[in-house]
């Protein structure tokens, strides 16, 4: 094996283990999450656990194409990438502006709080290490991913705000404004996936 293909199988069992610890990651954030939305009625807890959903999604999709590159693979991975943050932020903008019409006033939710900082933490070094070793194998679907995953963690951050500003000021409404922070990074990144498709 000549050491250019050795760097690259190094790199791929690299992506992939990346991939495999992101959906691990989530598989158990989608169940705590579902138990603090509900505990909480947190439309926030709901639109992260969406957003852990899609997650998994983006990473099987990943490691689908990195586990065999054939032709055409790569479009298809990037486009259902693309058309996964469209999904995500037209769900949330229609669910935080129901329930701030509504004025649904959630409950604290400490758990959600807990959840939220350590995977806000562990989405951005994930989101470095994706965007590193995609750079290194020249792979847009992992790059792409990357940036999922970094929406996932800009996601945490302001989930996390709002059940801050809800626990400690009673602030209600900032539980599903949060919701509207990620809408922005969901359709820019979105669309960018989608043009990348077309452009391969």
């Amino acid at each position: 094996m000549s050491p250019g293909a050795a760097v690259e199988r190094r790199l791929l069992r690299r992506g992939l283990a990346l991939e495999y610890t992101t959906l691990g990651w989530n598989v158990v954030g989608v169940v705590i999450l579902a138990l603090a939305a509900l505990a909480a009625r947190s439309v926030a807890l709901v639109s992260f656990g969406l957003d852990s959903l899609i997650e998994i999604g983006a990473s099987t999709v990943v490691v689908w194409e990195l586990t065999d590159t054939a032709a055409g693979r790569e479009n298809r991975a990037l486009r259902l990438i693309g058309w996964a943050f469209c999904a995500i932020a037209a769900y949330i903008a229609v669910q935080a502006s129901v329930t701030l019409a509504l004025g649904d006033h959630p409950r604290a939710s400490y758990i959600g709080i807990a959840w939220t900082s350590l995977t806000f933490v562990v989405m951005l070094a994930l989101a470095w290490g994706k965007a590193r070793t995609g750079r290194a194998l020249d792979n847009a679907v992992l790059r792409t991913e990357g940036r999922v995953t970094l929406v996932d963690a800009y996601l945490a951050a302001a989930v996390l705000v709002g059940l801050v500003l809800n626990a400690a000021a009673g602030w209600w409404w900032a539980d599903p404004a949060a919701g509207y922070i990620v809408v922005f990074y969901g359709i820019k990144e979105g669309r960018q996936a989608l043009s990348e498709a077309r452009s391969h």
